[in-house]
């Protein structure tokens, strides 16, 4: 559970791999890029299908504010979420809000949570090409 203060939240006592996911997803949702952070293994590998893998908070944030930044608004729908073990995955459609359209993009997730409950594992399937062409749609490049 998450108790908002100010214009944070504070994490209040013992979530679930699900509960954690679904709360980082908040955050990114809110542009919050160092609560996202906070919630992720120090040694993170961050991986956008098919694409290199991001390793440790850094990239992680560097990559987050690249990616956030042309979007006024950013609407992350989890349409199914499955949690075995400490591994959670889940069907999304992340959309955001960019010029006078929206992008949309389905994805597949896999994250793992450690021990610590920290995001350890974060791995995105998506369609680049998808991608690609709506992002040149909405900004005209």
């Amino acid at each position: 559970m998450s108790v908002p203060i100010g214009n944070a939240r504070c994490i209040v006592g013992v979530m679930t791999p699900a509960e954690i996911v679904t709360e980082f997803i908040r955050a990114i949702e809110r542009k919050d890029i160092d609560a996202a952070v906070a919630m992720a293994a120090s040694d993170i590998s961050y991986e956008n299908m098919p694409m290199e893998p991001i390793v440790g908070h850094a990239g992680l944030a560097a990559t987050l504010g690249a990616f956030l930044a042309p979007a006024r608004v950013v609407d992350w729908q989890i349409l199914e979420q499955w949690e075995v073990g400490r591994t959670v995955i889940n069907e999304r459609l992340d959309r955001f809000e960019i010029g006078e359209g929206w992008l949309e993009l389905p994805i597949a997730g896999v994250f793992a949570v450690n021990d610590d409950d920290k995001i350890s594992l974060w791995r995105d399937y998506f369609d680049l090409g998808s991608y690609t062409r709506q992002m040149a749609e909405l900004t005209g490049s």
